[in-house]
């Protein structure tokens, strides 16, 4: 017997209704989510043409470069030399969390990453607030990330003897900064190709990777040129309260490998592609930042660093004395930069379109447009909003804010791992996380530790963000729920009929891979 969609259900009567606590604790079962990925939203779904190499870029492309190329500025000074040691701490705390990522991928292979996780193990209450973090995530990460083009561009512009006023290069409140342009304009140039179609987007984004890892294995490769081990005595001179601070600062720069768990409905083999994808892309993220890191302060002393938007750029001009490398570089980093946007903006319009489709937020976002296969009328609203908010906020605000949000988040997933390895034991798993329950316990302490470290300035901006996410939960998503419309025996029904393995996802059309 197949299982209806909520399309098909008939909303139950207000006095049907299931209470607060249990509407917080109803689940969407794992094979009514891979029924709706695979019927769409309103009869359109979204296009499987990705396969583990796609995946693999659109994780690359999402984390590799932001810690690097935007905030090495100002992490440096927290840890001293030590930055490298910040970086593998991060990097651990993201590969615990990775691997639980790489469990629930292959168990529920449906757009939405850890929101849609832990819609199916915790239930609507976990799943709104995890939901709520991701917007906070994905929106903001992108915002964070393209302030950071500005100072690029300016260095791309310096060797012709040009410069951006500041007025138009730095948000309010840097340097006599109005908006930032360059930042907006990239991201709206992403927003643009995400409309056009997604498998557009994952070829130009593979393109960029390529670069951006060339990029900055070239930058390795004069760096050590000038590698002074006296940079790194003393290794702590902030100590190990630095080092962790720093550590908590950078977590930020590994948030995108979580952006090819949000592909899973437009993936041609989902289950086995998505936790391949996801692993690969940890190995390379980590090795790269490790090695940048300790490549960079061997060519100059830590405190040299602070202040230095763009760190690398110049210490490639300084090392060589030639200006066109510090041109190819700062070309390089933009382009790094624009990839970034494009593969968590492509992240968060997949998330806000699982959340559309549970009825959770306006529907408007889980539109899938019958022409290019992708949500544009989401795409646009998030473009728009995310380019003023990169145009007009300070980067600093903007990493800490998205750092807590993706810690959250990321406990979440380890505590799904836990919680259906325990009450679903029988599901047929594609991955499945090393060393249970050790691992994901560390991976939700690790995020809690983080977390903790984050300064009390971050935490008031959380909690006025989960304020705001409560009242829209109470103003729109509680009443328009489609798992909550549905009438207790109903539910039952559905929940019963839920299949001991996930259901497999087809093969592609020719159309989809066309």
């Amino acid at each position: 017997m197949t299982v209806p969609t909520y399309t098909e259900q008939r909303p139950a009567a207000p006095a049907g209704r299931p209470g607060l606590a249990a509407q917080l604790l109803r689940r969407k079962p794992i094979g009514q989510m891979v029924n709706e990925a695979e019927t769409g939203h309103g009869g359109t779904r979204l296009v499987r043409s990705f396969g583990v190499m796609q995946l693999t870029m659109i994780s690359v492309g999402a984390t590799l470069g932001t810690g690097i190329l935007v905030i090495l500025g100002e992490s440096v000074p927290l840890a001293g030399p030590a930055i490298w040691i910040s970086f593998a701490i991060a990097g651990f705390a993201a590969l615990l969390s990775a691997v639980s990522y790489a469990e629930m991928a292959g168990l529920v292979p449906v757009a939405g990453s850890s929101y849609s996780y832990s819609y199916a193990t915790l239930g609507e209450g976990m799943a709104w607030i995890c939901g709520w973090c991701l917007v906070l995530e994905y929106a903001v990460s992108v915002a964070a990330v393209a302030v950071g083009a500005g100072q690029y561009v300016n260095e791309t512009l310096a060797v012709f003897g040009q410069v951006l006023p500041d007025a138009i290069s730095q948000p309010p409140g840097d340097g006599g900064g109005i908006m930032n342009i360059p930042a907006m304009v990239i991201v709206l140039l992403a927003m643009i190709l995400l409309v056009r179609g997604a498998k557009e987007s994952a070829w130009v984004n593979t393109a960029i990777v390529v670069v951006k890892v060339g990029i900055l294995i070239f930058f390795c490769a004069v760096a050590f040129t000038a590698f002074n081990a006296g940079n790194f005595e003393p290794l702590l001179p902030m100590g190990a309260a630095g080092v962790s601070a720093a550590a908590s600062s950078v977590f930020f720069s590994y948030i995108g490998f979580d952006a090819a768990s949000t592909a899973g409905e437009e993936a041609r083999n989902p289950k086995r592609d998505l936790p391949r994808a996801i692993m690969i892309s940890m190995l390379i993220v980590t090795t790269i930042y490790v090695l940048v890191a300790v490549a960079a302060v061997g060519a100059r002393p830590w405190g040299w660093f602070d202040g230095n938007e763009a760190a690398l750029v110049k210490i490639l001009e300084e090392t060589t004395g030639q200006p066109w490398i510090a041109l190819v570089f700062a070309v390089g980093a933009v382009l790094a930069i624009a990839s970034i946007v494009l593969t968590v903006l492509y992240g968060q319009t997949r998330i806000l379109l699982s959340m559309a489709r549970d009825g959770l937020i306006p529907k408007v976002f889980g539109r899938v447009s019958k022409r290019t296969g992708t949500p544009v009328a989401g795409t646009l609203i998030v473009g728009v909003l995310v380019a003023l908010t990169a145009g007009l906020v300070p980067l600093g605000a903007l990493a800490d804010a998205t750092s807590i949000g993706t810690l959250f988040a990321f406990a979440l997933v380890n505590v799904a791992v836990i919680y259906l390895r325990r009450t679903r034991p029988e599901l047929k798993r594609t991955f499945r996380v090393p060393l249970f329950p050790l691992t994901p316990i560390l991976g939700a302490l690790m995020c809690a530790y983080l977390m903790a470290n984050l300064g009390a300035d971050t935490w008031v901006t959380f909690g006025i963000w989960m304020l705001v996410g409560l009242a829209a939960y109470f103003g729109y998503g509680r009443r328009h729920s489609r798992v909550a419309a549905l009438s207790q025996e109903e539910y039952r029904e559905l929940s019963s009929r839920e299949l001991s393995s996930t259901p497999s996802v087809p093969e592609p059309s020719k159309a989809d891979l066309s």
